[in-house]
């Protein structure tokens, strides 16, 4: 269906002489448009899609519900999940330092018994040393003395190492454990779907007890009281499209009113099926109620004449000739067009009488 505005202007002079109808060409106002089809969607509309599968267990809102981001829409169940942050949350709690804090306490007394030893070892290898150095005692006894030292020097430092090593293995066990839970609760998260922006809940698409997965749109949310135009545009046009134009529409919802918008936008990819572009557009007046998926019929004006010379453009033959009352065929230079009429650049005057051409 072809959308036509009642644009003012004066009615055409016509006769019948015989079978044939004439008209003289008319000083008026004239606006080429492009003829566009489309849908009303709220702003940033977009389908809410779970990352994970599952059975709907609950679902938490209902059309017309204003939610925020974050909001919870709806939870999936899956007890596979459940167990599987219960034994990550049990795994971390086993392997958290302070549940090891036994182990290392016991290997700190050896260190502390170790240190003690080279401590008492050094004492008496410092006395032993003075002794042989009053010509007492033996080089045995020395060398002994020496000897234990070393040892226990050897003996602080392995249980130290020992320690590093044990406090360093705790330490990334439990740093593991609690990513392993992290990642679980995030999984186990998944199972509760929420919305990505603030904005009204306009369709809930599954119910409970069904199954969905991550390819399957659960709902419908867009921006509560914001509402574009998404219009279709034939790819010989789309060349005259561009934002900042003027769009003239109607909706089924409100018959016989005119509503103006705005182009704000040219998706610059072809529908390859439909061979359309999509155009988007913003409403200038608005009507008292709108509501996504609304459809609708619209003009984009690409271009406005002031006192043009008119003729109605059924009188056009071949697109660029006129009959006159003679019976003469006149080539016209032609401008702006729309639905009904077109503009007459050279050839005519108003004072000139044509001929519709029979059909």
């Amino acid at each position: 269906m072809k959308l036509y505005f009642p644009f003012a202007f004066l009615l055409l002079l016509t006769a019948c002489t015989g079978n044939q109808e004439t008209t003289q060409p008319t000083v008026e106002d004239i606006t080429e448009s492009v003829y566009a089809s489309g849908v009303v969607k709220s702003r940033n509309q977009h389908q809410v899609f779970p990352t994970a599968s599952g059975v709907i267990q609950q679902i938490l809102v209902t059309e017309g519900d204003v939610v925020k981001k974050g909001d919870p829409l709806l939870k999936l169940d899956n007890e596979t999940a459940r167990l599987n942050t219960e034994n990550a949350r049990i795994a971390a709690e086993y392997s958290s330092v302070s549940a090891n804090a036994a182990k290392l306490s016991e290997l700190q007394e050896t260190i502390d018994l170790a240190r003690s030893r080279k401590q008492n070892d050094s004492m008496l290898l410092v006395r032993q040393r003075n002794l042989w150095a009053n010509k007492i005692g033996t080089r045995v006894e020395l060398e002994q003395r020496e000897l234990n030292y070393k040892n226990a020097v050897t003996a602080l430092r392995s249980a130290q190492l020992r320690y590093k090593d044990l406090k360093k293995q705790l330490d990334f066990a439990a740093k593991q454990s609690q990513k392993s839970l992290q990642i679980s609760e995030t999984m186990s998260d998944d199972f509760t779907v929420r919305s990505e922006t603030d904005g009204k809940v306009y369709s809930v698409l599954k119910e409970k007890g069904e199954m969905v997965s991550p390819q399957m749109p659960v709902a419908v949310i867009g921006a509560a009281d914001e509402f574009i135009l998404e219009l279709q545009v034939d790819e010989y046009d789309i060349a005259r499209i561009k934002p900042g134009q003027k769009v003239l529409l109607n909706l089924d919802s409100y018959k016989g009113q005119v509503f103006e918008a705005k182009v704000f936008k040219v998706n610059p990819a072809m529908n390859e099926r439909t061979r359309s572009f999509t155009v988007e557009a913003s409403f200038v007046t608005t009507p008292p109620a709108l509501y996504p998926n609304l459809t609708t019929e619209a003009n984009i004006v690409i271009q406005r004449k002031e006192n043009a010379l008119i003729i109605p453009r059924e009188y056009l033959v071949d697109g660029s000739y006129v009959m006159t009352e003679d019976d003469e065929k006149v080539q016209v230079k032609t401008g702006l067009k729309d639905y009904q009429k077109v503009e007459i650049l050279e050839g005519l005057t108003k004072d000139d009488v044509i001929v519709k051409p029979v059909q």
